[in-house]
């Protein structure tokens, strides 16, 4: 589909900082990316901050949600209490045909509910995977799954291992991605009954499957995708946000004590700006719910304008390069 011709719903009340934030990273995807977008919201609230900026009218648009899911709700409200959520009203643009993806930096259980009941997982795929991409020194990582499935079979792990393999293909050009899973140790017989299960489908596959990984693994690039069920996904995303918060503010603090450090700043900044780009989340935007008969993009509750607009950006080339009938195809030949 040509970019053109996509788009996209946004929960314009989702996030840690709502309208502002959603809106201006709207206004930048449709001005530098000529994208679609349908904020689903507050109509009174979101036209008063729309009215800030100049942009093409023919590019974005307002469909109208009376109700908000917060961060405190549980899921399930998105399907009982609040029917009428921007976040549920944004999936359903996708559901009925008026969008072909949707984003979202809202109750994250909520997003992920709302999809599963409205868009359907795709034929053959028993579990959608959140799926995460982690700056290495090689490159990128993608994870998955990071949270949507804390209880797997080894099936399921197959399933992520097939659907990260056309992700990187697809999003990265990766075009043979080195498939790890990640276990307590590389050795074969390593791991739990789920881990060791997991093996012996993957060793059996078509994939480039190079056995099992650690932890450290993933930061060296020593893997273009790798496979685990969301309790561990969602232990390595969180571990992982920490330690580069933490690294920053060490480096700061550091600086601070030695003169010659603070002195020869202007010659680092550039550096140190690289740096912080290369681990920064905003540059991947969100988490792509994969596995579902439609494009859902999970983003970080902390999201700015940019993370909000690269996110719109990767639904954008999900639904542009046909990702999910290249699952169901694979997922096909799996069957059986």
């Amino acid at each position: 589909m040509n970019r053109n011709n996509i788009t996209i719903a946004l929960d314009a009340m989702g996030g840690d900082h709502g309208i502002p934030t959603n809106i201006e990273g709207a206004v930048l995807a449709a001005k530098k990316l000529g994208l679609k977008i349908v904020l689903a919201g507050d109509e009174l609230l979101i036209g008063k901050e729309l009215s800030k900026y100049k942009y093409d009218k023919t590019k974005i648009s307002i469909q109208p949600a009376t109700e908000v899911i917060t961060m405190e709700d549980a899921p399930s409200a998105v399907l009982r209490q609040k029917k009428d959520s921007s976040i549920g009203v944004a999936v359903n643009l996708v559901a009925t045909g008026s969008a072909q993806a949707v984003v979202s930096a809202g109750n994250s259980g909520a997003v992920m509910a709302a999809s599963l009941l409205s868009l359907k997982p795709l034929q053959y795929v028993t579990r959608p995977a959140i799926t995460t991409v982690f700056p290495t020194l090689r490159g990128v990582c993608v994870v998955l799954d990071v949270g949507a499935n804390v209880n797997c079979k080894p099936k399921n792990l197959l399933q992520f291992a097939i659907m990260g393999n056309i992700y990187v293909k697809e999003i990265f050009g990766i075009a043979s991605p080195r498939i790890g899973l990640i276990s307590i140790g590389e050795e074969k017989t390593k791991g739990n009954e789920l881990t060791l299960g997991a093996y012996d489908l993957l060793e059996t596959s078509n994939l480039n499957f190079i056995g099992n990984i650690e932890g450290r693994d993933i930061p060296q690039g020593n893997v273009d995708v790798a496979v685990c069920d969301g309790f561990v996904g969602n232990v390595i995303l969180k571990l992982s946000e920490g330690i580069a918060d933490m690294l920053f503010k060490l480096i700061k603090s550091e600086i601070k004590k030695h003169p010659f450090a603070i002195a020869a700043l202007p010659f680092l900044w550039g550096a140190l700006k690289d740096l912080r780009k290369s681990v920064d989340y905003t540059e991947y935007g969100g988490a792509p719910l994969l596995g579902i008969n439609g494009t859902c993009i999970i983003c970080h509750g902390g999201s700015n304008s940019k993370a909000i607009m690269n996110a719109l950006k990767y639904a954008g080339e999900v639904v542009e390069k046909d990702i999910n009938s290249k699952i169901s195809k694979e997922m096909e030949k799996f069957q059986g």
